[in-house]
């Protein structure tokens, strides 16, 4: 929870807190947070001292049986029968007490908690009023520096020890805050006094989507002016043509001329021959004639 965890950011830079205090915040920081809200009144996170204060679990669901509770430097996780009167959902303490500064919350018996709410009591005769809640970025923040009689005197303003300006009605607005502006704020009242510190969160901005259909009104008529859209469109026709002739055309060539070679080396392979005898020529005849002289020469004088 971002307002607690603010809390302890402001208890941490004021003093430390008790151990017991640090480990109830927490404990509370993992707790999941259902259908109760917590409110406080007078709607404030400073109150003087004896002031009567009502504080209050706006529930959605009655059957969680929402408990308020509070932490403080004496007490852990107190019910409101311990530090108030009970009056249905509401607990009323008639004379707050400085001892009574502390967190609070509502918890329902299956351990659920609402938003929690930092009060500081005080002595002294200035208080600081500021928001209880975080404020939403682009949202103003104003903070008004009271004593117990008036609000509109001359007011110094501080944030994180730092002086900011001086208001001469006891009331300072910051526009369109930011998450720098979140931080620890006080005043001071020149010869009536100083305020306590309070810690003021700034949360993200909200956005919503709205994922709902536009009325029926809004529907831009249709057009019927506009011709139905060609049912053929020759054009798709030509070009899946053109397509078909680009690439069966080389196949065909190619087929064509390969079986146009293998009829004519068949064809070739096929033409009859013949051996055509010429008679002998007188040269060739004498020729032969020659050689069987030199064959029976040679044989006859070997025998010899």
């Amino acid at each position: 929870m971002l307002v607690v965890a603010n809390m302890l950011n402001a208890n941490m830079l004021m003093d430390d807190p008790p151990l017991h205090l640090q480990t109830v915040l927490i404990s509370l920081l993992s707790c999941p947070t259902n259908q109760a809200s917590l409110t406080v009144s007078p709607s404030r996170s400073q109150m003087f001292r004896g002031q009567s204060v009502s504080l209050s679990c706006e529930e959605d669901d009655s059957s969680a049986e929402w408990t308020l509770r509070r932490i403080t430097d004496k007490e852990t996780r107190a019910e409101c029968k311990d530090w108030g009167k009970s009056a249905g959902s509401s607990c009323i303490i008639s004379a707050i007490l400085p001892l009574d500064s502390g967190v609070y919350w509502c918890e329902s018996r299956e351990g659920a908690t609402s938003n929690s709410i930092n009060i500081t009591v005080t002595g002294g005769p200035v208080i600081l009023q500021s928001p209880v809640l975080p404020v939403t970025e682009g949202e103003d923040l104003t903070l008004h520096c009271k004593t117990k009689t008036s609000s509109n005197l001359t007011a110094d303003f501080y944030k994180d020890g730092s002086f900011i300006r001086t208001e001469p009605a006891g009331h300072m607005t910051i526009h369109h805050v930011s998450r720098s502006d979140e931080g620890l704020y006080k005043c001071n009242i020149s010869s009536v006094g100083e305020s306590p510190p309070s810690w003021v969160s700034v949360t993200g901005e909200e956005v919503t989507f709205d994922f709902s259909p536009p009325p029926p009104s809004s529907l831009p008529p249709p057009d019927t002016t506009s011709e139905p859209p060609s049912t053929s469109d020759p054009l798709p026709l030509v070009f899946r043509l053109v397509v078909h002739l680009v690439v069966f055309c080389p196949y065909c060539i190619s087929t064509f001329i390969m079986v146009s070679l293998y009829r004519d080396r068949t064809t070739g392979n096929d033409l009859p021959f013949s051996v055509v005898m010429t008679p002998p020529t007188q040269a060739q005849e004498r020729l032969d004639e020659d050689y069987d002289d030199v064959i029976t020469a040679v044989t006859t004088e070997h025998h010899f």
